[in-house]
């Protein structure tokens, strides 16, 4: 393929219902890169797509909520397989696409053959057959060398078509698209309840790949294939006849559905990062849309799962628009091919998309954070961190910042957020409190909980029965963390003459913990909890970016800009980019003492950024985010 002239592919996912437009759902198409762009800069929204479908050489005009957009790579893993309804199954379906997309050579596999799942080893990864004159791209094949006991049951020795693809003994190869490929160990992963069923399969015994899915119940929604169709609805009643499990489906009209599914796609993990995100036209593309939206969006959805309940979970007639836009014209885009376009973007606007925390509409469909005040528990979206004028914070971590506000406010959680949000002292473009902050990686929040909370003594690590937030401040003590005792550890502290005026307030346990005696040992320390930064949304002047920590090293960030570079004047676009930026973890490894040195002008690539625009911090629970 020209690498000057780049093709954007799309897999149909649903059958034109035009009259002169002849093909079905599930076929490979794709336009050029340079056509697209000069469309786009010709339209503020485009809803037709001239692409050029596999095999064809003439254009076809199809919407563009009928296509899904992949990446080449996709494109040809999914062209090996012939059926066009069999390949929509295979794309609809996704886990098998996602791990054939890793698969390298020399990996164990299992291969199908006939119903047969036989042993081998990847040996080959690649075309089997040149493209025709008119297609730029063919099928990828894996061929695979049996092992053990399967030898001699394969068709092939390594050679198609008199040329060798890769060598092996007669009879023990086999090439075959993904499909029917599984690697022997595949990752571990948590699986939820899949709702996309093909209907020939429902009433059978599931597919390998199908075998981890939970069986179906009545109110589960579908889709399913009749024929060349694709037909959606809801199960309605599960009948056992003649040993098989007959589904009875209450159909939908085609025109009420969003394709594909009902589902989020899976986050871009860390090792898909390089692979997938980094480039140019990457990301959400800045339009009409704010470039705050664009940035909050990207930050929340593109390599973290913890607010994927607000795509599919029940929710308010008017707020379901908005849903059903995050998730199949962002979400599930910015997943699958790590780009959302301006002729998608456009929809969060026109479906009223407000702000995080705007409780307008938008990402306000489910509130985050319970914070207790007083004994009264107030909901949130995010907190807005105020500090009182007797600080003593010069350059502060956001674990500083969090307490301090705490403390002052006599706030408290009244329980673990599965998402916490965190704006910082900062009022528009011209005031910020602090010149720098330094990022919290990890947010300890045990002594931020409410009463009834389990807390650890700051001294000896035993059960801590007492609180003193006259010691808050006392710099003998550590410059984090509320200050929590032992009762010998209380008693011990305040018999100095400094702090005989303090008043320790007695720590409310939850039931069942024992109350302290001298008869036995106390009870075990209660466990830590931690929230751990995904993103950061950043703003220098009237311009937002996020940084999005996507993995565990400490070089694993990447610096998101939806509006990175123009091309034009005022028909032009605007054009995202997303890059890493490995040099934030050099400076976060560093002292305070040398971070305060540091001269924003001078540190390297976009860090100054992260360290001195920061205007919202995004953490998350990794255990709570499974169960919100």
């Amino acid at each position: 393929m020209d690498a000057c002239d780049l093709k954007l592919y799309y897999i149909i996912i649903e059958k034109p219902g035009l009259p002169l437009v002849s093909v079905n759902a599930g076929h490979i198409c794709y336009m050029q890169e340079s056509r697209y762009m000069s469309k786009l800069s010709r339209s503020e929204s485009l809803e037709v797509l001239p692409v050029i479908c596999m095999g064809s050489s003439l254009d076809k005009h199809l919407k563009v909520n009928h296509l899904n957009p992949v990446t080449a790579k996709e494109a040809e893993l999914l062209q090996a397989i012939e059926e066009d309804s069999e390949r929509l199954k295979w794309y609809l379906e996704r886990d098998a696409l996602d791990t054939a997309l890793d698969l390298t050579k020399d990996t164990p596999v299992t291969v199908e053959l006939d119903g047969k799942w036989l042993r081998g080893i990847v040996r080959y990864i690649g075309r089997m057959t040149e493209p025709k004159h008119t297609d730029p791209i063919v099928g990828t094949f894996f061929g695979i060398e049996l092992q053990g006991e399967d030898k001699g049951k394969g068709p092939t020795d390594g050679t198609y078509l008199s040329k060798t693809l890769f060598s092996c003994k007669k009879d023990c190869g086999i090439f075959a698209p993904f499909s029917r490929v599984k690697p022997m160990v595949s990752k571990p992963k948590l699986v939820s309840k899949c709702l996309t069923f093909p209907a020939a399969q429902l009433a059978t015994q599931p597919s390998p790949q199908q075998a981890h899915h939970q069986p179906l119940s009545t109110g589960d929604r579908v889709t399913f294939f009749m024929g060349e169709d694709t037909l959606h609805g809801m199960v309605m009643d599960l009948e056992e006849k003649e040993g098989r499990t007959l589904v009875i489906i209450s159909t939908v009209k085609r025109e009420e559905v969003r394709s594909p599914g009902v589902l989020p796609s899976s986050p871009i993990a860390s090792e898909q990062v390089e692979r997938m995100l980094i480039g140019r036209m990457k990301g959400i593309q800045g339009h009409i849309n704010s470039c705050y939206m664009d940035s909050a969006l990207f930050s929340l959805f593109s390599c973290s799962s913890v607010l994927d309940s607000l795509l599919f979970k029940s929710t308010k007639p008017r707020d379901a628009p908005i849903q059903s836009t995050l998730l199949h014209d962002i979400v599930n885009p910015l997943r699958r091919s790590a780009n959302v376009c301006v002729c998608v973007c456009v929809c969060v606007c026109v479906c009223g998309g407000g702000g995080l925390g705007g409780g307008g509409g938008g990402l306000g469909l489910v509130v985050l954070i319970h914070v207790s005040a007083g004994g009264k528990v107030q909901d949130s979206y995010c907190y807005q961190i105020f500090l009182d004028n007797n600080h003593s914070l010069v350059l502060p971590t956001v674990q500083h910042l969090l307490e301090h506000s705490f403390h002052s406010a006599g706030l408290k959680l009244a329980e673990v957020p599965s998402c916490l949000i965190l704006q910082m002292p900062r009022f528009g473009k011209k005031f910020k409190m602090f010149q720098k902050i330094i990022p919290s990686l990890e947010l300890d929040i045990t002594d931020l909980l409410s009463e009834g909370s389990p807390q650890q003594c700051v001294l000896c690590g035993q059960l801590a029965y007492e609180e003193c937030v006259d010691c808050f401040r006392d710099p003998v003590f550590s410059r984090t963390g509320f200050k929590v005792f032992c009762k010998a550890c209380s008693s011990q502290v305040h018999s100095h003459p400094e702090r005989l005026s303090h008043s320790p307030s007695t720590l409310q346990l939850p039931e069942g913990y024992p109350a302290p005696t001298t008869l036995r040992a106390p009870p075990p320390a209660p466990p830590r909890e931690r929230l751990e930064l995904f993103a950061v949304l950043c703003i220098e002047t009237s311009h937002y970016v996020s940084f999005i920590k996507h993995g565990p090293n400490s070089t694993d960030w990447i610096f998101f800009d939806s509006m990175a570079d123009r091309h034009g004047e005022r028909d032009g676009f605007n054009i995202p980019q997303v890059q890493a930026c490995p040099e934030v973890g050099m400076y976060l490894v560093m002292s305070p003492a040398e971070l305060a040195n540091q001269v924003p002008r001078d540190m390297k690539g976009v860090a100054k950024r992260l360290f001195c625009d920061a205007y919202m911090y995004l953490y998350q629970s990794t255990s709570m985010s499974l169960y919100r």
